[in-house]
């Protein structure tokens, strides 16, 4: 590892944050450490600061994110007033508002499709609730994760059809779904689209496809999650009723109050931080520190969450667990839990969910213990190849995706992992590295005839193939990916938005940087390098983690973990860095311990400064 280093001075309690002058050309994950601010904004910065009376660090973390200083109030308190787009914008909309809202005044009879994944769950429970709110239900139907797979079928949709549904909405899912759309046409009902997943030019025979990714839709919502664009969906059917006087003699639905789940699938679904989803997300942790939804407040209870909650809280404890029960075959619970009203009931299926993800766990660490040996061995095999591609017998269908995003942490190329199945077909979820679109390749290879079917985004994408036309994909893939990823990788680079020792990261400093939040893809979160600081006591937790002490040499000290790191190069650097100065990044954390806190750093990287 080499760098090339200056001295930064840095006064965190008067908010100044000058250029870092510090490099280093390769790291421990092999990355190129950059600063995230370019020098052409500094000015900007330094304007956003003047402007709206902000320490110089804040106006350093807008401006590389961005903002400018007539915008910075927006990013500082992002609100759906200034940031929501006119839901009327996306194509199809008004169609199936129109739709929507003469079926609710007529008491149709209303069923939802949802996908299995917190997104789909919370997208079934916001129009559960809608319909609630207007003294009506619907049938809803989640598909087995294990025997049904992703997306509607012509089975159940007609099933649906056959009950008596003449309406269906199919939420997160349904934008590929030619066969089955057309199957519930004939049976007399009427299908309408709401989904933020990639597109074809041809779309199903729906009444209406609401997705912000289809290729004729000019709305620049794209980034929506299926729920952000299920909310957009609801407030066009409210405006509607509103005009013509439904509500004259009737409550209107708290919209607002629906927020926290929007904001649940929005940090779920790894969908960009930004526009919108940023103040989905701000307001949505609001409404969901009241604690008004049941199923919502008994699965933290479950969690033992304490603390207010947070992105993380989101994405890395109520998420896993609200996913947990499709991965082992309780696809409907997440759903139920999420528009559940009554306490008895929520705190039932809390427990449930619970123990699906302890029984995920076990199953998911050895799946990834496997997976991971296949990986080196195909990584030693052909070094060259720009993907990981594997496979077992009696693998977990519901654990794929999991295990493919880890594969591609570990490997740093994007991974396709498959459950080999007996039939001779193969089911698998792939996810990608930043810059290479694995949704387009995989649909590519759909046209191709070479996957039964597939789809997805940019990051993730799921399909299935018969095992003999392996070979023949492993050359598609090739041909698609190789350009993609050397160009993605040739440079690595960690940015990272300022220096600091030990004694400067602080509480306050926490507050401050929490003031640009939330946080999360396209509006990342503020990484800081802790310059030439020594590694003492450290150790390993759980065989997979580790945990130190950084030491500045001002005698300043700071506590660090760094996760799922045991066998990789960063986890080596660290374990044989015991009394060494190193140069340490990575995010602060605020820890909390018997009613006290105290800041944490989550180590990304690190660097010999030699």
């Amino acid at each position: 590892m080499r760098s090339v280093t200056a001295a930064l001075k840095i006064n965190v309690a008067q908010g100044d944050c000058a250029p870092t002058m510090l490099g280093v050309e390769r790291s421990a994950r092999g990355y190129r450490w950059t600063e995230r601010l370019d020098p052409g904004r500094a000015l900007t910065a330094t304007a956003i600061s003047q402007a709206h009376g902000l320490p110089e660090l804040l106006g350093r973390v807008l401006a590389a994110r961005g903002a400018e200083p007539h915008n910075a109030a927006r990013h500082l308190d992002p609100t759906l007033r200034t940031l929501m787009p006119d839901p009327t914008r996306l194509q199809d909309m008004e169609r199936a508002a129109e739709r929507f809202a003469t079926a609710i005044r007529a008491a149709e009879s209303i069923a939802v499709f949802g996908d299995y994944d917190v997104d789909g769950a919370a997208s079934v429970a916001l129009i559960e609730r809608f319909l609630r709110a207007h003294g009506q239900t619907c049938e809803t139907y989640i598909p087995d994760r294990l025997t049904e797979g992703y997306g509607p079928t012509a089975e159940a949709l007609t099933g649906l059809a056959e009950a008596g549904a003449r309406l269906i909405l199919t939420v997160d899912c349904g934008t590929a779904a030619h066969e089955a759309i057309a199957a519930a046409n004939e049976s007399g009902a009427e299908v309408m689209v709401i989904d933020h997943h990639q597109a074809d030019e041809a779309l199903p025979p729906a009444l209406a496809v609401i997705n912000p990714n289809r290729q004729d839709d000019l709305s620049g919502q794209g980034h929506l999650a299926a729920a952000g664009v299920v909310f957009l969906f609801l407030v066009a059917t409210t405006r509607l009723l509103r005009r013509d006087g439904y509500y004259r003699d009737r409550p209107e639905p708290d919209l607002l109050g629906l927020l926290d789940l929007v904001a649940l699938a929005t940090v779920c679904d790894v969908v960009p931080l930004k526009d919108t989803n940023r103040a989905f997300v701000a307001q949505g942790l609001k409404v969901l520190r009241l604690r008004n939804n049941q199923g919502l407040r008994a699965l933290a209870d479950a969690a033992r969450i304490e603390a207010a909650p947070t992105c993380f809280t989101l994405g890395f404890i109520l998420g896993p667990r609200i996913n947990a029960g499709g991965r082992v075959g309780a696809s409907s619970l997440g759903a139920r839990l999420l528009a559940c009203d009554d306490e008895i009931e929520a705190r039932g299926i809390a427990a449930k969910l619970e123990a699906a993800n302890t029984e995920r766990k076990a199953i998911e660490e050895r799946m990834l213990e496997e997976a991971f040996a296949l990986a080196e061995n195909s990584v030693e095999a052909e070094p060259e190849r720009p993907f990981v591609f594997l496979g077992g017998d009696g693998w977990h269908k519901g654990l794929l995706g999991l295990i493919a995003g880890r594969v591609t942490e570990r490997f740093q190329r994007p991974s396709f992992v498959m459950a080999l199945d007996p039939d001779g077909t193969a089911t698998g979820s792939a996810r990608s590295i930043a810059s290479v679109d694995l949704g387009a390749v995989v649909r590519a290879a759909v046209h191709e005839g070479l996957l039964l079917k597939g789809g997805g985004h940019a990051m993730a994408a799921g399909f299935k193939l018969e095992r003999q036309r392996q070979d023949v994909l492993l050359q598609f893939l090739l041909r698609h990916l190789r350009g993609q990823v050397t160009q993605a990788t040739s440079i690595r680079h960690l940015a990272f938005d300022g220096a600091l020792s030990a004694r400067a990261a602080t509480l306050d400093l926490i507050d401050l940087i929490e003031r640009a939040g939330p946080y999360g893809p396209g509006h990342p979160e503020p990484r800081f390098v802790f310059p030439a600081h020594r590694l003492a006591r450290v150790r390993s937790i759980k065989e997979a983690h580790l945990r130190c002490t950084l030491h500045a040499a001002d005698g300043g000290h700071i506590e660090a973990c760094a996760f799922r790191v045991a066998g990789t190069p960063l986890g080596h650097t660290l374990l044989k860095g015991e009394g060494l100065t190193l140069h340490v990044a990575g995010h602060l954390r605020r820890s909390s311990w018997q009613g006290r806190d105290s800041v944490e750093l989550l180590i990304e990287d690190a660097a010999d400064p030699r």
